[in-house]
């Protein structure tokens, strides 16, 4: 019900953080994973990572935000392996200010990496995806619920994440194409660090509130990408789920 052989996987953003951890389930469950990003060393490392534990994977270097650019990421895709059957799209950044203190340039900059690039991506994997049926991931945020003064552009970013994915899931339902949000909580990752450094008492107020008591790490991620992506949620489309520690409920 979970086997992903034979699969091909797209990550974008799977160089760190929640997109790698997120590329290591699904390489450990047998799909041959493609990471996108424009770091190409990042990429790199990450991809030597994945293959020293046993798993298929390959990297190419893309802007997400670059229309162009995402057109020939597919191509490629198609030239080398003929397919693609998941889509993961993780691509993200935030500039931490409050909304009366960001340019237009710092706006535009997050809504494109963090939703522009979802739009991009979803509409050049369409027509691989629905050849056989397919599986979308889309990466929101706690933040695709709640609102801090710190992040209106990431924010609004993810929570329009949840809404297109919404809208893709009801148009592609019949192509077998099932799409489905992720919104993580506190994860341990480098964007997170950032916070802590930037935002007084995040650390301590994150620990309050999540019931399993600890910050999220990469891994924890795994599960859910190996879940949406494989038969075992082919009756599940849609959906925004939490991957939080419980902090969603507390």
């Amino acid at each position: 019900m979970f086997d992903l052989a034979g699969k091909v996987a797209l990550v974008t953003g799977g160089n760190g953080g929640i997109g790698l951890g997120m590329a290591r389930g699904l390489a450990a469950a047998g799909a041959r994973v493609v990471i996108a990003g424009r770091d190409a060393d990042k990429s790199r490392r990450a991809v030597d990572d994945l293959r020293a534990n046993g798993g298929q994977a390959e990297a190419i270097e893309t802007d997400v935000t670059d229309e162009a650019a995402v057109e020939r990421l597919f191509a490629e895709i198609e030239r080398r392996h003929g397919a693609l059957h998941i889509l993961v799209n993780n691509a993200g950044t935030t500039v931490r200010k409050r909304a009366q203190d960001m340019s237009l340039d710092e706006w535009r900059q997050v809504m494109d990496v963090n939703l522009t690039s979802a739009f991009l991506c979803c509409r050049g994997a369409h027509g691989l995806l629905r050849r056989q049926g397919g599986k979308v991931i889309n990466i929101g945020s706690m933040l695709s619920i709640f609102g801090a003064p710190y992040a209106p552009s990431y924010g609004a970013s993810k929570g329009g994440i949840v809404q297109f994915t919404r809208s893709i899931a009801t148009a592609w339902a019949a192509d077998a194409i099932q799409a489905n949000a992720v919104l993580p909580g506190w994860i341990d990752t480098d964007l997170t660090r950032g916070a802590r450094e930037q935002v007084a008492g995040l650390h301590e107020r994150v620990l309050a509130r999540t019931p399993a008591g600890r910050w999220g790490v990469p891994a924890d991620l795994a599960g859910i990408a190996v879940f949406l992506a494989s038969p075992a949620s082919d009756f599940i489309t849609g959906a925004a789920i939490p991957v939080d520690g419980g902090y969603s409920i507390a």
